[in-house]
Formats: structure tokens, C-alpha cells, sequence
């Protein structure tokens, strides 16, 4: 999105949650680590104390990596869960160190959705803020306009929604077995965390709205086919492969391709022309030519990055 959506005071949605998961961010950002096995966020833990948190994230050089950790409820997601999610993200957002994030799922599912148990037993235990400009949505981050990359590494489940926490990233890797749906339609459980507003504009109304009226499964293969998965990869990889194209991603002149992602991000949701998108995107690239283009041309010129390598 814009740089200057980016920059208003509700871009990340959620007031009392903001201010303590920033604190939070504060205090870990200190002692933080840059090896792949440092913490990336307050209250993270590493991987061998990954049964003591819902969330887990660790970091890979600028590459951070969050996993849903509630496998025994295929990493179903509760208040809990939603809120280190929430803190996550932020963190991930306000670190300038980081340059992508990746959403993965930690033994065997990406995420079934939010806990149908919880909201079962406990119907008051959601606090649902009705302005979307003011507050968290229910699986914690889906409202959040990201100025850099996300993957989601998805395996198993990606349904209901874990459906729309996907859609939350810029691409989606996506193993072999994995199955995408919204489940919820059997349970008149709504999408409110953007599945029914970015669903259509990733794979088109009419294939949208197939996943949405009937709330079937739909395969990799399929989900490929859509363009809701941008890779397949062989089972048990996904995170990896992600991890992998993280790095790729961040490879490039940043600035660049932020604005460009920008840009693509606003001609889709934003613009209400092609006029204005055009505008945009000019205003946007403009700004990088003499940081990276003219750099980089005076690199090509002396031969790198010729055959397509970096």
C-alpha cells in the first residue's frame, strides 16, 4: 500500500494492543540476535521452547519466520493465539532490520481457522471492534497493511480462517497435500478478516465466490490453477522453499521493489482510475531512480547482473 496509508496513525488497527506489543517489541529488540536462531519479537520463544507459546518466531538473517504453534487444534486460532499474532506483525512491520516475514504453521497445518471450540464455550470471550480503522480483526493481523513482503508456507489445512490469514501474503507457497476452503460456511461462521475482500481480487469474483457459496476443498493442484497458490512444492518443504524465496526477495534493491509492490497493491485496492494508478506508480518509482536505478545501471554497465543473475 501507499507510503502514506502506511503512514496513518491506523494503519496497523488496534489501540491498547499497539501500545503494549510495541513496548514488547522494544525490550526484545534489544536483545535481539541476527543468526537464525535468535528470537524476532518480544515474547517469541526459540524452537526448543516451542510447546510454552502459541505463536513461535525466529529469525534468518533479515528473514523472520512466524509459526502458528496450537498443532493438537491443527493450529486453530483463539484470543491468545490472535493476540501474538497481532504482536508479531507489528514487530515484523517496525523492525527496519527485517525485510520479509514468513506465516507458517508448526506441525503439519497451516491454520483451520479461528477456535470454533472457544467461541462454543466461551461467546464472550471475542471482542469484535466494529470500526476497521480502530481495532484488531479476529485472527489478529488481517487487518494490517504491510510496506514489505509476506509468504505464507502452507501445509495441511489453510481453511476458513487460515484461508484469509494466507491471503494476508504477497505469495503463497503451498505443498503438495495441502487443502484451502472456507470450512466455515458449513458452521454460519462469517469471513470477516478480509476473505471475502481479497479473495476476489486475488483469483476473480466467479472462482471466489465457487470457494465461498460452497465452502468445498480445494486442492493444491487446484488452488495452483486459480492462482491462489504461487508454488508447489513436495510435502513437509514448504516452509523451507518459502524461507528460500524470502532470501531471493530480499536480494534486491529494497526500496525499488517496495515501491513497485506498492504501487501494484494500490492500482488493485486504492485507485479509482487507471489515470490515478498511473499517477502513482510514477510518483512512487520516480523517487527511487537516483538511490537505485542510476546505482544499478552503473552496475550493469560494468557487466553485473547481466544473464540474469544477481
Amino acid at each position: 500500500m501507499s507510503r502514506q496509508l502506511l503512514r496513518d496513525p491506523a494503519r496497523l488497527l488496534f489501540s491498547g494492543a499497539l501500545g503494549r506489543s510495541r513496548a514488547a517489541t522494544a525490550a526484545g529488540a534489544s536483545a535481539r540476535e541476527t543468526s537464525s536462531s535468535s528470537s524476532a519479537a518480544a515474547g517469541a520463544e526459540t524452537p526448543g521452547d516451542e510447546g510454552k507459546k502459541n505463536v513461535v518466531t525466529e529469525r534468518h538473517g533479515t528473514i523472520m519466520t512466524v509459526g502458528i504453534n496450537r498443532p493438537e487444534a491443527r493450529n486453530a486460532v483463539n484470543q491468545e493465539t490472535a493476540a501474538m499474532l497481532l504482536q508479531a506483525f507489528t514487530a515484523f512491520e517496525d523492525d527496519t532490520s527485517l525485510t520479509v516475514a514468513v506465516l507458517h504453521g508448526i506441525g503439519g497445518n497451516f491454520c483451520a481457522g479461528y477456535d470454533l471450540k472457544e467461541l462454543a464455550h466461551n461467546p464472550t470471550s471475542i471482542k469484535l471492534e466494529q470500526d476497521v480503522t480502530k481495532g484488531p480483526g479476529p485472527m489478529g493481523p488481517s487487518r494490517i497493511k504491510f510496506s514489505k513482503p509476506v509468504i505464507a508456507a502452507v501445509s495441511g489445512y489453510a481453511v476458513a480462517g487460515g484461508l484469509e490469514l494466507s491471503l494476508l501474503a504477497d505469495l503463497r507457497v503451498v505443498e503438495q497435500s495441502a487443502i484451502f476452503g472456507v470450512f466455515c460456511r458449513r458452521f454460519g461462521v462469517p469471513l470477516i478478516d478480509g476473505g471475502t475482500v481479497r479473495l476476489p481480487r486475488l483469483i476473480g469474483l466467479s472462482r471466489a465466490l465457487d470457494l465461498i457459496l460452497t465452502g468445498r476443498p480445494v486442492a493444491a493442484q487446484e488452488a495452483y490453477e486459480f492462482g491462489l497458490a504461487n508454488r508447489i512444492v513436495p510435502n513437509g518443504q514448504a516452509l523451507q522453499c518459502a524461507i528460500e524465496l524470502a532470501k531471493q526477495i530480499s536480494a534486491f534493491p529494497q526500496q525499488c521493489m517496495r515501491g513497485d509492490r506498492s504501487s501494484a497493491y494500490y492500482s488493485v485496492f486504492d485507485a479509482t482510475s487507471f489515470t490515478e494508478a498511473l499517477q502513482f506508480e510514477f510518483d512512487t518509482g520516480v523517487q527511487v531512480i537516483s538511490k537505485e536505478s542510476v546505482p544499478g545501471a552503473k552496475k550493469f554497465s560494468l557487466g553485473v547482473g547481466r544473464g540474469g543473475k544477481l
